[in-house]
């Protein structure tokens, strides 16, 4: 076994894994510390001190993920390339053009997603659960538009604050979709001055809430059900392997012990 390979394998290790997961976590809280005033007055200087050795252990564990799977296998993990550009954007000086990069070192805590594998399986149903929610996401617009013109026709010249123009609509027909004061902050003071209002708001709120919003979550669920089943398959095929390998060298092995004993 050559020094790269001894190098990945470490890499590989639940300790090594571990470790890094714990100076993610010390990370974030040491910029939490950041924005406290007081604490920066006294121990600015330790606090980014403490920052720098986080990240240039963040530097040391891509450089050796860089050494030990080569520029090619590196970036043929969409979870390098999202490790790589994380702490990249920590490397851009913060100049006053980039200042706002300074703020974005926070996103160094959303490494903890690639570090922890049922994180991953969490992101990973959300991505493939995308197609299926662009659709949803295409007849939930088609709804508000739909309900926003009504309301504006509807109640726009009695209630131009809430839906005076198809903006003001939709966006009071979103907090209504969210159940936010949606009764006492808008429905019932319109239903003052239009008693039959509820046959508008009621069937949209069944039919945004109840059934769109729970139809996104249930293809969320899926989804992640899906990439489960197939991270139990993968395991299941790699365990399968391994026991497959170890035969082929125990058959190997017998072969060879009983051509150097052909009469034992």
């Amino acid at each position: 076994m050559n020094f790269r390979t001894r190098v990945g394998a470490f890499i590989d290790t639940s300790l090594f894994q571990n470790a890094i997961l714990g100076v993610i976590l010390f990370n974030a809280v040491i910029l939490g510390m950041e924005t406290s005033d007081p604490i920066m007055e006294r121990a600015g200087d330790l606090i980014l001190l403490l920052d720098k050795l986080c990240l240039a252990v963040f530097v040391v564990e891509i450089a050796a993920k860089l050494f030990a799977r080569g520029i090619g296998g590196f970036f043929r993990n969409g979870w390098n390339i999202f490790d790589f550009v994380i702490v990249g954007i920590s490397l851009v000086p913060a100049t006053q053009g980039l200042s706002v990069l300074r703020a974005l070192r926070i996103l160094r805590l959303l490494r903890v997603v690639s570090v922890a594998p049922s994180l991953r399986r969490v992101v990973e149903g959300l991505v493939t659960a995308l197609p299926g929610m662009g659709s949803v996401f295409l007849l939930m617009g088609m709804l508000f538009y739909i309900g926003s013109v009504m309301a504006t026709k509807l109640f726009g010249a009695a209630y131009p604050e809430w839906f005076g123009d198809l903006g003001r609509s939709a966006y009071s027909l979103f907090q209504i979709m969210t159940l936010e004061s949606w009764s006492m902050g808008i429905v019932r003071p319109v239903m003052e001055e239009f008693p039959y209002a509820w046959a508008f708001f009621v069937p949209f709120i069944m039919v945004t809430t109840f059934a769109v919003v729970n139809l996104l979550v249930g293809l969320i669920v899926n989804s992640m059900q899906d990439a489960h089943h197939a991270e139990d398959v993968e395991k299941t095929d790699n365990y399968r392997d391994e026991v497959l390998t170890r035969l082929t060298q125990l058959e190997a092995l017998l072969r060879d012990v009983q051509d150097k004993n052909p009469k034992g």
